[in-house]
This record gives C-alpha cells, structure tokens and sequence, in this order.
C-alpha cells in the first residue's frame, strides 16, 4: 500500500510538471528564413506581452498566408463563425481566460465565436525582404505569400486604422541589410468574399461593464466588411518605385523562436492554482486508490480465511 500511494504521488508529479509548448516544432525552423525560398513569419505579441516570436516557412512555391502561418509551425485558432478564414488566437493569445482592457470594455474575454472587435484583434501585414511593412488588404486563406518575403501578425489593442501596430521586427534578412527594396506588389484576391479579410468588426458606443464581457455583441454578429466603418480600412495599392525601405533591423526587439514558447494557457493556470492536466491527475490518482483498496481488501479476507 505503501508503495502504491508512492507511486500516486510520482505520477501526479510528472504530470504536474509535463513540459507544453504551443509551437509546433516538426514544423519550420526558428529565426529568419536563410534564403528566397521561404517566408518568413513574424508574431507581435505588442501589448499582450511576452517577446516576438520569428520563424521560417521553408517551403518552395506558391502559398497563402494561411499556409505560411502553419507551415512556420505557430499554433492559431479562427472565430467560429468564420473558421480559419479569420485568425482569432496566435499561440492562444489572447486566451479566453486573460482580459482585455479595451475602450468601454474594460473587461473583455475574447471567445472567439465571432469576429472579435476593432479595439483588440491580430492585424495582418506583409513585405517583400528589405520593404517596410504594408497592412493586408485581403484575407489570410485569400493572397499569396511573397518568396522570401515576410508575413506579420501584430496584435491590435484599443487602436485605430492609422495606429496599428506594425511588427517590431524589420522585413530584412540577415545578410541581406542595405540593399534596395524587392518590391514585389500584394497578388489580389482569388474571390470577391468579403469574410476572407482580416477586418475586425466595426464598434459601437458600448457602455462600460463591471463583469466579464465574453458574449458575441451587436456589431460582432455582423460579417466583417470593407465599408468605410470598418478598421482598418484597405490601403491604397503602392507602385515598387516608391516603396520605402524597411527599417533598419539593428532596431529589432528581441524574439525567440518558439522553441521555449510555452502555451499560455499553462502560465494562466499555474498563476490561478489550476491546471489542464489536474482532471486528468485526479483520475488516475482515483483509479489507483481503488486498485489499492482491491487488494488491500483481497489481502485481510486471505488473512481472515487463514
């Protein structure tokens, strides 16, 4: 019995303390892309915290934005609505279980049911290697990639279509610094669907609340639209000529390459006591007890009966 409660505590241990990462590291590699024939995919947790997360695509060919974000390994969740059509959660930021101080929402948790709104959202961005940063005019399962180029994901809090954060982290590969700009333009889009934009909803007056805000709201029942409400609104189409320069990468913010990115959901529940793994740990913890108890029980009949 002894040994079998020892054997409890050690496997509550190991699952207490099992290792999760939200990188999928089968997938790319982290840091920069070392040629022209990947992507390179940057992740700007801004103002959620944490560091930037870069890593690589390696693949050859034609791809989407989508592709880009999967191949590079990052783990992503679309609103239900929409699927994957509209990317909600990067590495499960923000998860439904942090809030998020949004403007006239102090309290807001974002569900992910539908398409979250203009306060708090991931704007979209790319740029060929040594351009600055552009913000996506279609969606992400709706244009191609640029080879060799850069897909960015900067998280939005409480801005405006002129104030969106674009990433920290220059669209310049190592080796690659002082050369001229490789314009290459945005590809249109494969279709006319309006819901394959990465366009939050539009927002509303909303009076402030004192408890969690998770419900799908009046404007988020609404399809995302290119209407002159809606933020951001497209940027106008730029010819290669006059295309600035990237900025210079030496000013880049620190970024790790998702090898020791730790699933948020983890760090939220160690800081509230609780875990994924503790239904899980009980069970077995119950399962063993009983096993315990069978033959403790099986053992004093044999010693009654003798």
């Amino acid at each position: 019995m002894t040994r079998l409660a020892a054997l409890v505590a050690t496997v509550l241990l190991i699952v207490a303390t099992a290792p999760a990462h939200a990188v999928d590291q089968s997938k790319g590699h982290p840091g920069f892309c070392k040629n022209e024939t990947g992507v390179t995919v940057v992740v700007d947790f801004q103002q959620l915290g944490g560091t930037t997360i870069v890593r690589c695509d390696p693949q050859g060919g034609r791809g989407t934005g989508l592709d880009a974000l999967k191949g590079a390994g990052f783990q992503i969740a679309g609103a239900q609505r929409w699927g994957e059509s509209f990317i909600c959660r990067v590495e499960n930021r923000p998860s439904a279980a942090e809030g998020l101080p949004i403007a006239g929402r102090p309290n807001y948790h974002e569900m992910c049911v539908d398409t979250p709104p203009a306060a708090a959202y991931w704007s979209y961005w790319h740029a060929a290697n040594n351009c600055a940063w552009d913000y996506s005019q279609w969606g992400v399962k709706n244009r191609d990639f640029i080879p060799g180029g850069f897909e960015g994901w900067s998280f939005s809090l409480n801005a405006s279509a002129d104030s969106n954060p674009v990433p920290r982290i220059a669209a310049v590969r190592p080796g690659t610094e002082g050369r001229a700009c490789d314009a290459v333009e945005e590809r249109k889009p494969t279709s006319n669907d309006v819901n394959e934009k990465q366009q939050p909803a539009q927002e509303q007056q909303v009076a402030p609340q004192s408890t969690v805000d998770n419900a799908p709201t009046a404007e988020q029942t609404q399809a995302p639209t290119a209407s002159a409400g809606a933020l951001p609104p497209p940027k106008p189409r730029t010819s290669g000529s006059t295309r600035p320069a990237a900025k210079d990468p030496s000013s880049n913010v620190a970024f790790t390459g998702g090898e020791n990115a730790e699933d948020v959901n983890v760090a939220l529940e160690r800081e509230s006591g609780a875990s994924d793994y503790a239904p899980w740990a009980a069970g077995g913890a119950v399962v063993l007890l009983a096993i315990a108890g069978f033959f403790a029980a099986r053992r004093r009949k044999r010693a009654q009966g003798a």
